[in-house]
């Protein structure tokens, strides 16, 4: 296993509950091992001209770099937002027995 082949990816949703059950999906179809999902963010950005302030959800979900644009698919096919949050950043440093297990599941 190399670093190389783990991503971690964030995505922000509308609310916990569809963050849930799109990560459920998610694991379902082995494209990612695990979601951690953090239920109550504040998110501050720019959209169509205008500041908006909005509570989200999100979730980071560790997976291969080789799932990254299947998991962006899907985002952008099932994700409620015009243009949906996905952000991948490789993994730089693991636990080798967590990692095997990220790639044993995705596989």
């Amino acid at each position: 296993m190399s670093d190389s082949d783990l991503v971690d990816v964030t995505i922000s949703g509308p609310d916990e509950e569809w963050l849930a059950e799109f990560t459920r999906r998610l694991v379902s179809d082995r494209l990612a091992a695990c979601g951690n999902i953090h239920p109550e963010v504040r998110s501050i950005y720019r959209w169509e001209g205008e500041v908006e302030d909005a509570s989200e959800a999100v979730v980071v979900l560790h997976t291969r770099a080789s799932h990254v644009d299947a998991i962006i698919e899907r985002a952008n096919s099932e994700h409620p937002d015009e243009v949906p949050q996905v952000v991948a950043v490789p993994v730089t440093g693991v636990n080798p027995a967590y990692g095997e297990w990220i790639l044993a599941e995705t596989s």
